[in-house]
């Protein structure tokens, strides 16, 4: 059984004034603002656990640092998220994400275990999370609620930019058996990443004015997410690794 998230009384802190908008919208609002409450505050743990492994492996303690700082702000965009669901009435209390065991990658060498990792959070959902937010707060008219996602949008850029920082520096240095061993995985990586972003993103339209509480059209989404991987994260990755040419399933 999964614990219970309640970020109610932090929430409530945040709540912004939203302007009119449709009633009828508002029951879909707090349910996905309440999902992606606990798909942000759960992502924390993510964060945590990658902090120790690369505190482990040979990076700096500066890395490791830097994450448990990005732990930090995952758990701050789950209380924004909630604070939405509160400005809405609902309640930012909801049932908490199953906790999953990090994958430690026991098959490959401690450093490129560590960058499997950074490149599966960092360089492939992080960047899919800059352009989904990105074009979703493009549509958002001007008010509080862009500027709560904006808030969440420069932090998620600065988490993809620190993969893709930190694969540029690492990636000249890696020995053979090493580089062999991310390159086994990316395919993998790549899979699993379009089976959990298509699992969340509906193949509807938007609702009408849905827009400005952020309901946008799922079909939309996932035509940015197959050219987010397709123009940004696999010539990013092709810069260092050999990857096998990949048909993608929503084209």
């Amino acid at each position: 059984m999964t614990p219970e998230l309640d970020l109610e009384e932090q929430a409530r802190r945040f709540a912004p004034l939203l302007a009119d908008y449709e009633p009828a919208l508002r029951g879909s609002a707090i349910r996905t603002w309440r999902a992606r409450m606990v798909n942000e505050y759960s992502s924390a743990r993510v964060f945590d656990a990658l902090a120790l492994q690369l505190a482990g492996a040979p990076f700096s303690l500066e890395l490791a640092t830097i994450c448990r700082g990005f732990a930090d702000e995952e758990r701050r965009h789950g209380v924004l998220c909630g604070a939405v669901v509160v400005a809405m009435g609902g309640e930012a209390r909801a049932q908490g994400r199953r906790e999953e065991s990090f994958p430690a990658h026991s098959d490959a060498p401690p450093r490129a275990a560590a960058l499997r990792n950074v490149i599966h959070i960092c360089c492939m959902s992080e960047t899919v999370a800059v352009s989904l937010i990105g074009d979703e707060r493009e549509q958002m008219p001007e008010g509080p609620l862009r500027e709560l996602l904006t808030s969440i949008y420069a932090d998620e850029i600065g988490h993809a930019r620190f993969g893709w920082r930190l694969l540029e520096s690492v990636a000249p240095t890696l020995s053979e058996p090493e580089r062999a061993a991310i390159e086994r995985y990316l395919p993998v990586a790549l899979e699993h990443l379009e089976h959990h972003e298509l699992s969340h993103l509906p193949n509807v339209d938007a609702p009408p004015g849905g827009e400005q509480l952020g309901l946008c059209s799922g079909r939309d989404a996932r035509q940015l997410f197959f050219d987010t991987v397709e123009s940004v994260i696999v010539p990013g990755l092709r810069r260092w690794f050999s990857l096998p040419n990949r048909r993608v399933s929503g084209n």
